[in-house]
């Protein structure tokens, strides 16, 4: 588990993260998002010890990050996957970090297997591709198979296989029991990964919610062969239907009273379900001043 409590840092008169508050449950994938300088990756460099907050506490299990024992074994961290030394091969540098963090040698050769990388790992990392360099971060994030993840815009340079390969990690991960905060750019890969959304703007919290509560919108959205009889029925209900072909989107209608009457009327629908957001619009709805 990890805990943020009043989390703020700044920069002489300049406020880069303002009383940032929030927790993350094992067992959930939560999308960090926000704009560029919103103080996302400020925020994960806190919790991680990279950078002293001016106040404010990040505890995972209850201890600070900088007091675990090991904390490479607790926190599996990619920030910057470009920090790595180019003159190493992958397999070297990953042998080095499972060295630091107690790991069996072993252990090198199953991440290596697992993201991908066993045919590159003898190669040096400065030959690597972007997306080859994000796997290897990946990868010395498993290395001692930790119970949290905090990932930085990891499917930077992945191709379409790449990215799905990491969804499925990620959510096979909190699956176990796992925790993971994932920050990205990439808003419709967040909206089918993440279980919750912690958005943040200009430095603040503006919302944290689980995504479907987030993005369901008030109403309801139906599909019929003979629309024009459905927007008949609704409008006899008293309720206003929108129609876009076959699609009928109820503001403020519940999809069990669209269905309701729908079967009133005896018209089959070919389809029914609550309306909702696009993420990219309550995206900018929320970060946009």
């Amino acid at each position: 588990m990890i805990e943020v409590h009043g989390l703020t840092k700044r920069y002489g008169d300049r406020t880069v993260v303002d009383d940032v508050s929030f927790v993350l449950e094992p067992g959930s994938v939560t999308g960090f998002l926000g704009p560029n300088g919103a103080g996302k990756s400020t925020t994960m460099r806190m919790m991680t010890g990279l950078v002293p907050a001016t106040s404010g506490t990040a505890l995972v299990d209850g201890r600070p990050y900088r007091e675990l024992a090991n904390p490479g074994a607790v926190v599996g961290t990619l920030l910057d996957a470009s920090a790595v030394h180019p003159g190493r091969s992958g397999r070297v540098h990953l042998q080095l970090l499972a060295d630091a963090v107690g790991v069996p040698s072993s252990r090198v050769g199953e991440v290596l297997d697992l993201v991908g990388l066993a045919g590159a790992a003898r190669r040096r990392v400065g030959g690597y591709s972007l997306g080859m360099r994000q796997r290897l971060g990946i990868a010395g994030a498993l290395l001692a198979d930790p119970a949290v993840l905090v990932f930085d815009e990891p499917a930077n340079g992945l191709d379409p296989e790449g990215i799905r390969w990491m969804r499925d990690l990620l959510r096979g991960h909190a699956a176990r029991g796992g925790t993971v905060l994932l920050s990205s750019h990439l808003l419709g890969e967040v909206e089918t990964t993440v279980d919750r959304l912690l958005v943040i703007g200009s430095g603040r919290v503006v919302a944290d919610a689980p995504i479907r509560e987030l993005l369901g919108g008030d109403g309801a959205v139906a599909e019929a062969e003979d629309a024009d009889g459905l927007q008949r029925a609704l409008a006899a209900a008293g309720l206003d239907a929108r129609r876009d072909g076959a699609v009928l989107t109820v503001p403020g209608a519940t999809p069990a009273r669209v269905g309701a009457v729908a079967a009133g009327a005896g018209i089959a629908l070919t389809g029914l379900r609550p309306s909702q957001q696009d993420l990219e619009d309550l995206f900018f709805q929320l970060t946009t001043a």
